[in-house]
């Protein structure tokens, strides 16, 4: 089993360092292939070529968008550039992405990238090693990175 971890120099985070401790924790000792790339709409091929160059079972796309409207037009070509190298290579990408504007100061910047990032690597974990978790989770209303909001009753 291998998985690829693609992430960004733009990001104020370093939330591949989370992903990797958090999956650690979970499996153990495996595999991880990291490719850093300059910024979000760079993680699209950088997510494929780690699917088929490299042969990892999945990838996990970290991106921090910035807070302006062009940040926000940049996410949103880098979720569909994640979303089409999905569907050509037939294999999962996690996107992660944490939105600057999210929060109103860095310390909380800092705290929601790596819940974000470790919520999303447990999420990995349950999909490749722990088949039929996700199915009981289903309809809870589970967040990763922000409180659980639960399920409507």
């Amino acid at each position: 089993m291998k998985i690829g971890i693609c992430d960004t120099t733009f990001a104020r985070v370093d939330m591949a360092k989370y992903v990797l401790d958090e999956i650690k924790m979970q499996v153990g000792n495996i595999k991880f292939i990291r490719r850093t790339v300059p910024g979000i709409k760079d993680l699209p091929v950088a997510s494929k070529k780690l699917i088929e160059e490299e042969g990892c079972d999945l990838v996990m796309a970290l991106g921090m968008p910035g807070p302006e409207k062009i940040d926000k037009t940049c996410a949103h070509e880098a979720s569909t550039g994640l979303i089409y190298a999905q569907l050509m290579t037939n294999t999962h990408i996690i996107e992660v992405f944490v939105h600057e504007d999210e929060v109103l100061d860095e310390k909380d910047l800092k705290e929601l990238a790596e819940n974000r990032a470790r919520e999303h690597a447990q999420n990995v974990v349950k999909m490749l090693f722990k088949p039929g978790t996700l199915e009981k989770e289903a309809g809870r209303g589970m967040r990763e990175g922000r409180p659980d909001v639960g399920p409507v009753s």
